[in-house]
């Protein structure tokens, strides 16, 4: 019996170090592994021969797919994994459940070319809107991109936009069309798309199929030959770019760098150009793509670096580390990511506040981008404000929560950050409805400015009408729009237009997008850039219940929208609140006017049912006291307004 109890127990071991160790590799046999050693010297590979690029692709291009093909080929992955399509660098489950990239990350990969060995450092992308923070970190790591287009899909808006941003830094484009192989491509097209809206000629694009791998050796024989090496010298101070970080619970933060000079050693003493603190560094490597430890860095290498750094806030993301006594010009960072979309997060059981909290701290470790700040609600006790880039970041994050931490939480509905200033130009940022002045104060001199965007559409023409009343629908001014070819991907070969406009944030932060892909039958791409704040007409629109608010459903809403989203809740909160022994009057008010109102009848008893005859008066005595009753409890009672109200009420704004 002892057998069996032994592979009982490797078995649970297993499984405990995969939780607690989920950056490790593991062999065939699904026992964790020792960390690899550098099997390489890093000397051997100075700045001529090392090429760093990411990869610039909408969502579901097949970013993902050709970062395991490079893979592959220059025999970073086992030849066991080869032709899985196992998307290696997507290592999260809400990456892998919702086939998206959420979290950059970095391989190296060795490349033999021409009889020289080179070194090639992949810094895989996110393709979504939301996540176009992370994009920038990767480019500003790198010296090169690969545009990647989908030759049935075409290009898309979040193409366009990060294009642009990689042409601003200067990196070197390699435009692929990817896809070759579908029966519904149209790489000719395509490429003729390419050049007209990126100025690419049509000779410089490679055609792959990444899921076959046809074509796909060309793309690392472009790598090396197009984009230009890293320049640095090892005599030069060191100086090393902080791109990226994320946490160890038994090393503390580990910091994904760019040596742009000197040499970065195990032990030597570092200092941030921001922070001006000081750490020894424990441990250096390569992610080739698991952690690798090398016990230096050259010029031109992108790598890891753990040192006693326990705080993750200190890793600060644009960030120039030297050494301690060698101060050298902090390199110019990029726009910090700024959040976008606010939200309300409290647990569904109250008591479980404490461990939500711990659980928020943790994964904000790996995910700086979101802001957190305390909050308590008089219906939905206490719990956080968060801040995210977007409404699939605040999603994502929602389900890491669920998914690594086990928390069961609700979110409230989604608001922007609005800016409120005084007589005297004092300005105050409001993320919060609560805080939200009402409408009596509004008339002393306050103006409300609110977030708007610049918004690139893509769609086929057909559906521009379409396209047009949803925008003006939703707010949008300037509209206009472009054709990009005289054909395209679209069943029947219309054209493709560009339609861009400003449009408020808000507007676009709820269901915008479901509701393009439903008017375009999914053709529609969608992409937008901050525009700034402007002047806006609007209200805190508040919602009692027997007289008292809620405060976790406060909205802040436009003037012509008010009465039309104020009934849509009201009858939502009649369907979802249960009946009480009182009458309850539901309310929706902005300032001192009720927009809407439904009430919810109150259960009765028959109080007379028990009453057999005698004179009238003894019925009417009963009656009294119930209605009597009835009124002591309105005035003291308290609305029961259950979580399964709120999963309903808060799913959408109307």
């Amino acid at each position: 019996m002892l057998a069996p109890r032994r592979q009982w127990f490797r078995a649970c071991l297993r499984v405990l170090d995969r939780q607690n160790h989920p950056r490790r590799s593991f062999g065939t046999s699904g026992i964790c592994c020792a960390p690899k050693t550098a099997d390489f010297k890093l000397e051997d590979y100075p700045c001529d021969v090392i090429r760093n690029f990411s990869i610039i692709a909408h969502i579901d291009h097949g970013k993902s797919t050709l970062a395991d093909r490079l893979l592959e080929l220059t025999g970073t992955i086992p030849t066991a994994e080869k032709g899985k399509n196992a998307q290696f660098l997507d290592k999260l489950k809400v990456e892998r459940e919702r086939g998206i990239t959420v979290k950059a990350q970095t391989a190296s990969m060795f490349y033999d070319y021409n009889g020289k060995r080179h070194l090639l450092n992949l810094i895989d992308t996110p393709g979504h809107v939301d996540f176009a923070w992370e994009v920038s970190r990767s480019m500003a790591a790198s010296q090169g991109a690969l545009l990647l287009v989908d030759a049935s899909q075409g290009v898309q808006a979040q193409s366009i936009s990060v294009f642009h941003i990689a042409k601003e830094r200067g990196l070197k484009i390699i435009p692929i069309l990817n896809k070759i192989d579908l029966p519904a491509a149209q790489p000719e097209l395509m490429a003729a798309q390419m050049e007209s809206t990126f100025g690419i000629d049509p000779a410089d694009i490679i055609r792959i199929s990444a899921k076959t791998g046809m074509g796909v050796p060309e793309i690392l024989r472009a790598v090396v030959e197009r984009i230009p090496p890293p320049t640095g010298s090892t005599e030069e101070p060191l100086k090393a770019f902080l791109f990226d970080s994320l946490y160890d619970r038994y090393r503390g933060v580990i910091s994904l760098v760019n040596v742009q000079s000197g040499i970065l050693r195990k032990g030597d003493k570092i200092q941030s150009c921001h922070t001006r603190k000081r750490y020894e560094v424990t441990e250096v490597g390569l992610m080739h793509p698991e952690e690798i430890p090398t016990q230096i860095l050259y010029p031109g290498q992108v790598g890891y670096v753990a040192c006693n750094m326990k705080v993750s806030a200190e890793a600060h993301i644009g960030d120039t580390l030297h050494r301690v006594g060698a101060p050298v010009d902090s390199m110019p960072g990029f726009k910090a990511a700024k959040a976008m979309v606010f939200a309300g997060v409290f647990p569904v059981d109250t008591r479980d506040f404490p461990k939500l909290e711990e659980s928020i701290k943790r994964l904000t470790l790996t995910d700086r981008s979101v802001t957190i700040q305390r909050e308590s609600s008089s219906a939905l006790g206490q719990g956080a404000r968060l801040g995210f880039l977007g409404t699939l970041h605040m999603d994502v994050f929602r389900q890491r929560l669920e998914d690594e931490y086990d928390a069961n939480i609700i979110i409230t509905a989604p608001t922007v950050p609005y800016k409120i200033i005084d007589r005297k130009g004092v300005e105050t940022m409001i993320s919060n409805p609560t805080q939200f002045p009402d409408v009596t104060d509004s008339g002393a001199g306050l103006t409300v400015q609110e977030p708007v965007v610049h918004a690139s559409i893509i769609a086929p023409e057909d559906y521009f009408g379409e396209i047009s009343e949803l925008c003006y629908e939703h707010r949008a001014d300037d509209l206009e729009h472009k054709y990009l070819d005289a054909g395209s991907a679209a069943p029947d070969g219309s054209a493709r237009m560009m339609i861009t406009c400003v449009i408020p944030l808000s507007e676009i932060v709820t269901d915008f997008f479901d509701q393009l892909k439903s008017r375009t039958s999914g053709y529609a791409s969608f992409d937008y850039e901050d525009a700034g704040y402007r002047s806006s007409n609007l209200s805190k629109m508040v919602f009692l219940l027997n007289g008292k608010p809620v405060d976790a459903l406060a909205l802040i809403v436009h003037e012509s929208q008010k009465d039309k989203i104020g009934r849509a809740w009201v009858k939502k909160l009649h369907k979802v609140i249960p009946r009480h022994l009182f009458e309850v009057p539901i309310q929706a008010v902005v300032g001192r006017k009720v927009i809407a109102r439904e009430t919810l009848s109150a259960m009765r008893a028959d109080v007379t049912a028990g009453l057999y005859g005698g004179h009238y008066e003894r019925k009417m005595k009963h009656l009294d006291n119930q209605k009597e009753g009835k009124k002591r409890m309105k005035r003291v009672g308290q609305v029961d307004l259950p979580q399964e109200a709120f999963f309903d009420i808060l799913s959408k704004k109307n």
